[in-house]
């Protein structure tokens, strides 16, 4: 196959940081995708509703030049100090779409976040009663637990009883990189999904470690061994609709990520449809990949399928070297390197 057309695809999981770095991360999200659920990780984070519409102000403005525009689908940032009155606030503004949970220390950002889930559940059921869905980032963060061991400690020890808890609740553990999260989603409740990453399903361990550090291939959660890897590719090619497209698309400067304590984040918002078509003719299962990417992820957020569509053709084409983010640089994923698809209509 050397041409496919899908329906327009939707990123459920994205960093576009805030200030000058939108005008890139924006320019690449408005390529193709035509909802974009973004993440609240910012300094300070987006905590309420207010914070939110202005912070959607922001995206729509630094969109306004472009060809084409997505729909940014805005997400509130659990800490300890939610109340059911913004939970409220939230279910009565449309432009809201869930909350996220991040465990305090887990990740960029997220300082902010929870110290606990059980003290959370006063206002989990208050999202369940609202219909708002939960998007969790699964790590435990206890400096004794490896950090390769971490995502499953924290569906052991914390997802599994929210989902026995809150049976109504819409949960989706975000960027999933094991096979264990492969194997509590599909026994899980309907009401449980999870986004894959394009960086997951590319590349384990081995590619960051092997030969040299890669920085540009560290995030959180930090790639595993390819047992792991291969199962995240079962899920993604399988056609179930628990599995969706989630870029979790990071964006950090090159400074910052080549130095003596890098920070973590992928950046795939430059080319992310085409890695995961790469991904999915390599396991034969280029027909999966419009459910995957296009379908699943709206049915489980209760929106409706995008009815435009977008082609790809088998088509090899070269990363830039660095893209521009505000005054500084970026290196975006395989910097350099030739991707074997690219999307023809990318100004439609």
């Amino acid at each position: 196959m050397t041409e496919l057309i899908i329906n327009r695809p939707d990123d459920w999981h994205a960093h576009l940081r805030d200030g000058n770095a939108l005008v890139q991360t924006c320019k690449d999200m408005a390529r193709y995708f035509q909802r974009v659920i973004v993440m609240p990780n910012l300094a300070p984070p987006i905590t309420t509703v207010a914070m939110a519409a202005e912070y959607r102000e922001r995206i729509l403005f630094a969109m306004s030049g472009l060809p084409r525009q997505f729909e940014p689908l805005m997400i509130l940032y659990l800490t300890d100090q939610t109340d059911a009155a913004e939970i409220r606030r939230a279910a009565e503004a449309d432009f809201v779409h869930g909350f996220k949970l991040y465990p305090a220390g887990a990740t960029t950002n997220s300082e902010a976040g929870v110290t606990g889930t059980e003290s959370l559940y006063p206002i989990l059921a208050a999202m369940e009663e609202a219909g708002l869905p939960l998007l969790i980032h699964g790590e435990v963060t206890d400096a004794d637990i490896d950090i390769f061991d971490r995502e499953k400690a924290f569906i052991d020890r914390h997802l599994a009883p929210m989902t026995t808890h809150f049976p109504a609740l819409r949960m989706v553990l975000e960027h999933i990189t094991t096979r264990d999260a492969v194997q509590f989603i599909r026994s899980a409740p309907s009401t449980m999904a999870a986004t894959i990453t394009a960086h997951h399903l590319l590349f384990n361990r081995n590619h960051m470690l092997v030969g040299g550090i890669r920085p540009h291939y560290y995030c959180l959660p930090i790639l595993k061994r390819d047992i792991h890897q291969k199962a995240l590719i079962d899920a993604a090619c399988s056609g179930s609709p628990r599995f969706f497209l989630g870029t979790d698309s990071a964006p950090h400067t090159t400074i910052n990520k080549e130095n003596s304590c890098g920070c973590a984040g992928v950046y795939t918002g430059h080319a992310a449809i085409e890695f995961y078509a790469e991904v999915f003719e390599q396991h034969s299962a280029l027909n999966k990949l419009e459910g995957f990417s296009s379908h699943f992820g709206a049915d489980f957020y209760q929106l409706p399928r995008n009815t435009d569509c977008i082609t790809l053709r088998k088509e090899s084409w070269q990363v830039d070297d660095q893209l521009p983010l505000g005054s500084a640089t970026l290196t975006p994923l395989c910097s350099g390197e030739r991707v074997q698809w690219r999307v023809l209509d990318e100004n439609s």
